[in-house]
């Protein structure tokens, strides 16, 4: 077995992995960034090397640093996580050209499902289902719009390297689809170093579901069942659970043959994941990615399987420990993603510090985390800071045990996606099974997820600014949490003369923000990163709605709109300006 590999990865799937290599008795190795030199992941490992600046380009995704510190440390084996190089296969190939083993498939695989129309054709080929659509990138969006039209409308846009939800537009209407075929190919020149664009039909609300497999390098393929990702965000992924609701035994074995036949042909070694789509009794291949997942956990959870570990064996030539019928499924299990992000401002992203860092535990909770007290996530990265899953007999009880831990989570300051797990699993079409689609798109109904703290009134004009405060009240020896709402100069004289008297202290304190979304001229931004885009001048005339800009930020394009009809008087921000939180960003009067 290795003696010692190198994680190329920071966060949580870092020390998911670091954790597998102190089991099986291997020395770690992190690398780091210099936003990341007191990050988890740094800890976790036995060794830690310094890789560069906080920018990705020059740090997690530079292959020449990467295979240095290799050097330096001695690992003779590298595992990529998810993300970053994971699935390069120019980094594979650098790896195994410096006698460096690539904890994942053979770069050949990588090169054929990396690629969506490569992936789809190979498929086609073997007689895989795929969803009605191109199968090579269109040269112009003339080329496009033939594939579109030979696909039917509506259609989705989608960059040929693309993953996460990166690269991927919607086109409803054949009006849409410049927008949507020029904001694909930004995004995976952006995000992959491929500006390719392909067309295929879209499916408008299907299941999301996949099949996580595991082959080894002596031709040996099996299936760990199948997981339900339908729960989704700008086609990102919030939610997830393993079995799918709605996938009978007989759709099991079906998908997971269809799995094992797409690994088996490009020829595929390692943990592996066939994305597909359930509508109805209908599935269709989606894309195959290369990678340990995300949401490899919940499969965990049900099979037992340690997913993590089996790439590392099977990295070092050992054959798979198990057969297809020593797989079993045994109860349920849930996945909600702690993004840093707000839901009721429509997932907008929120970077920022961590005072308070409080983990759920007890029977069938886990907390894969990448983030501690005093730790600040920065807009450089992506947004998910933890991942809790749950497990529990059924789906029902699962639910019950989630919401209960959901509950035990504190994180402060840092805004996240507790709130909106806690909404949404009280609903009654998370308790049908359901998409919720209708729900993660519709504004008015996202605002129903915001904090209880973020219900503090906006100051009208002239008004004196409010803050929220809690205290601890005991009425007849019972205890009680009372949160008063009030003026912010008149706090801070009741809150000293509490101290000074030993009475209550508050605990929390959130102040009322301002700008447009009082009502008032300003159009404040609602996040920190960078303009974009920016849609309007002065002298312009908008309607409530209307775009303003793009902001970029934690690898997400953010639109800002009008928050009021009216004219453009003042336009404060520039292509590629940073901005903050509460920055203005236009005038409307």
């Amino acid at each position: 077995m290795f003696s010692k590999i190198l994680i190329a990865n920071r966060g949580e799937i870092a020390i998911r992995v670091a954790r597998a290599c102190k089991e099986m008795g291997i020395t770690s190795v992190a690398v780091y960034s210099e936003a990341d030199r007191d990050a988890p992941h740094v800890k976790a490992c036995d060794e830690a090397f310094l890789i560069g600046p906080a920018v990705p380009a020059e740090s997690y995704l530079s292959i020449e640093k990467i295979i240095q510190a290799c050097k330096d440390s001695g690992a003779e084996a590298v595992h990529p996580g998810y993300g970053f190089l994971a699935e390069n296969s120019d980094f594979a190939r650098a790896l195994d050209e410096a006698g460096i083993t690539f904890i994942g498939p053979p770069a050949s695989a990588i090169d054929a499902m990396g690629s969506k129309t490569m992936a789809r054709e190979v498929m086609e080929k073997a007689g895989v289902p795929i969803v009605p659509g191109a199968t090579a990138p269109a040269k112009d969006l003339e080329e496009a719009r033939q594939q579109a039209e030979a696909a039917g409308y509506p259609v989705a846009c989608k960059a040929v390297g693309g993953g996460g939800g990166k690269g991927f537009r919607v086109a409803m209407t054949p009006d849409d689809l410049q927008e949507a075929f020029e904001g694909s190919a930004r995004e995976g020149e952006k995000f992959f170093s491929d500006d390719r664009v392909y067309v295929e039909r879209y499916l408008e609300d299907p299941r999301h579901v996949e099949v996580q497999v595991l082959a080894d390098k002596h031709g040996n393929v099996i299936y760990l069942a199948e997981r339900d990702c339908s729960i989704q965000r700008r086609h990102q992924k919030l939610i997830e659970e393993a079995p799918g609701p709605h996938v009978d035994e007989e759709m099991r074995e079906r998908i997971g043959k269809i799995a094992t036949d797409a690994a088996r042909a490009v020829g595929y070694y390692s943990a592996g994941t066939i994305e597909g789509m359930q509508v109805g009794d209908e599935y269709f291949f989606l894309e195959m990615n290369t990678r340990v997942q995300v949401e490899h956990c919940v499969t965990e959870e049900i099979t037992g399987v340690d997913i993590v570990r089996e790439q590392i064996k099977i990295a070092y030539g050992e054959e798979l420990g198990l057969k297809q019928e020593d797989v079993e499924i045994n109860g349920w299990a849930i996945e909600c993603r702690i993004n840093a992000e707000k839901a009721h401002m429509n997932f907008a992203p929120a970077p920022g510090p961590i005072d308070v860092y409080d983990e759920p535990s007890g029977p069938g909770v886990r907390v894969d985390s990448g983030v501690k007290a005093g730790s600040v996530v920065t807009p450089m990265y992506d947004p998910m800071v933890a991942k809790l899953i749950v497990w529990d007999k059924d789906r029902e009880a699962a639910t019950r045990r989630m919401l209960r831990a959901l509950d035990e989570y504190e994180i402060a300051p840092l805004s996240t996606l507790i709130p909106f797990h806690k909404t949404i699993l009280q609903t009654e079409q998370w308790a049908r099974g359901e998409t919720c689609k209708d729900l993660t798109e519709d504004k008015k109904w996202l605002k129903t997820t915001a904090p209880e703290d973020s219900s503090i009134p906006a100051p009208e004009e002239g008004e004196a600014e409010k803050v929220a405060r809690d205290y601890l009240v005991e009425v007849s020896g019972k205890r009680f949490d009372v949160k008063v709402i009030g003026e912010a100069s008149g706090f801070a004289a009741a809150g000293g003369a509490a101290a000074a008297a030993g009475g209550p202290k508050p605990k929390r304190e959130k102040r009322a923000g301002g700008g447009g979304g009082a009502g008032g001229p300003v159009l404040a931004s609602p996040l920190q990163g960078s303009i974009f885009k920016l849609e309007v001048e002065e002298g312009a005339e908008v309607k409530e709605g209307d775009l303003i800009c793009v902001i970029e930020a934690m690898k997400m394009e953010n639109e800002i709109t009008a928050h009021k009809d009216g004219k453009v008087t003042k336009v404060s921000i520039s292509i590629g300006d940073a901005v903050a939180s509460g920055d203005p960003l236009v005038t409307i009067e």
